[in-house]
């Protein structure tokens, strides 16, 4: 059977899994099996209990629930309302007010993390439940935590980079060094949707807060010293090299729970509550991590990406229109596979069209490193989303929706780091110079 008469079949057997209700994990596994006990000689189970293992026993997945615990705990003490106070008097007369911080609190934390997942999920955890007791509108909210959460991957550090420069043979700092720029015009563009969409819509923004004085917003920043003071610390440790991702995550569970007991709001009732959120968040995010990886395998066992990307080879397109047609297809990949399973799986057919068209590879890093994020937002196999549905129990097509606008601001700015190249390679080049 022809290739892609393969993978179509996957993808409507999943669409319809997904639409009957099947729990996530469960249907990128049978889509896995299926691919694998009908369209290949391989053995299924084997690769089933393998992908499972392979998929969570690791080191760097170990920094994932320790996140989703220490924004468990800052939920449930009284941090986050207070970090939300603090932010407040500042942000009140941009249009939009307080829904910028999961713009703020996504790339800050992004930074730390290094994961969509994490990042997704520990900043919906805290800045959700108060955005809608401040009676924010709640589709905004979704959709901008469901797309700023990806910032965890553009932002450095980021495993994802770290897969693309071993795989073309980079320089992992220079591709760091690469994602600060980017990293912070998709900011830009998201805060600005969120500014105009606020001017539009003045009816469903809360009323501003009182007017206070600058002292006062002196003082009520004060409430923003606890959560700031374990964030700056733990971006310091991380960039000054005493710890690792895995290691701040612990750093940061040990000082919440510090910050949280300091504050008296640390009881042993939310202690057990935020273990046990924690528990069922990490098993729900690596259950489906384990389901991404087993099919992840039936792809690479049925060829399908490597057949896309040999097909985009024999048009020999021109240089600007093989971009495009690679974002298609990019695209098409993201809705079966994670970020990661893209770039190993079609690095080995696709570079070297790349370094042929003349583009730079720290470049073509940063970029595919966006459309590794527009998959986290695509369904059927958007990871935030799958997120935000177990962590809301809304729909993922709903969040998928809700995401939309956010979705845009994503692919403008691809289209501006291919119209100006200089946003990626001009950190990179004044840092270390322009010799490769």
């Amino acid at each position: 059977m022809d290739i892609l008469a393969i993978g179509g079949i996957l993808l409507v057997l999943m669409m319809l899994l997904l639409t009957g209700g099947v729990w996530i994990a469960m249907t990128l596994a049978i889509c896995g099996w299926v691919g694998q006990a009908f369209f290949t000689t391989t053995q299924p189970g084997k690769n089933l209990f393998s992908s499972f293992w392979e998929s969570n026993a690791s080191w760097e997945l170990a920094a994932l629930p320790l996140f989703i615990w220490m924004g468990e705990i800052l939920f449930r003490s009284k941090l986050s309302e207070e970090m939300f106070e603090g932010l407040a008097p500042w942000l009140n007369r941009i249009p939009g007010r307080l829904m910028h911080t999961t713009i703020l609190g996504c790339g800050i934390f992004g930074s730390v993390s290094g994961s969509s997942a994490a990042t997704c999920a520990t900043i919906s955890k805290v800045a959700l439940p108060e955005l809608m007791r401040r009676g924010y509108d709640e589709k905004i909210a979704l959709g901008s935590l469901a797309t700023a959460g990806t910032l965890g991957i553009l932002i450095p550090p980021s495993i994802t980079m770290v897969v693309y420069a071993v795989a073309a043979d980079a320089s992992i700092i220079r591709i760091f060094l690469a994602g600060f720029l980017p990293g912070f015009l998709l900011m830009g563009l998201f805060s600005g949707y969120i500014v105009w969409w606020a001017l539009r819509h003045p009816e469903k923004t809360p009323p501003p807060d009182a007017p206070m004085s600058f002292m006062a917003k002196i003082r009520a920043s004060g409430n923003l010293i606890p959560c700031g003071a374990l964030i700056v610390f733990i971006v310091w440790v991380l960039i000054a090299g005493y710890a690792t991702a895995t290691e701040c995550a612990a750093y940061g569970v040990v000082g919440s729970l510090a910050l949280a007991a300091w504050s008296r709001s640390l009881t042993w009732a939310t202690f057990w509550e935020g273990l046990m959120g924690t528990t069922r968040t990490s098993c729900m995010i690596m259950f489906i991590l384990a389901g991404a990886s087993f099919l992840t395998k039936t792809m690479a066992f049925t060829g399908i990406p490597r057949e896309l990307a040999e097909w985009v080879d024999s048009m020999h397109l021109s240089p600007y229109a093989l971009i495009a047609v690679l974002t298609v297809v990019y695209l098409i990949l993201g809705t079966a596979l994670d970020g990661i399973s893209m770039i190993v799986l079609t690095s080995a057919v696709v570079l070297p069209m790349i370094q042929k068209a003349g583009f730079d590879l720290i470049w073509f890093g940063i970029f595919i490193v966006l459309l590794v994020e527009i998959a986290e937002v695509t369904p059927p196999v958007g990871f935030n989303l799958f997120v935000l549905q177990n962590m809301t129990g809304k729909d993922s097509n709903t969040i998928a929706r809700a995401a939309i606008p956010f979705f845009v601001c994503l692919v403008v700015c691809i289209v501006l780091i291919t119209m100006f190249p200089s946003i990626v390679t001009s950190v990179p080049d004044a840092v270390m110079g322009v010799s490769r």
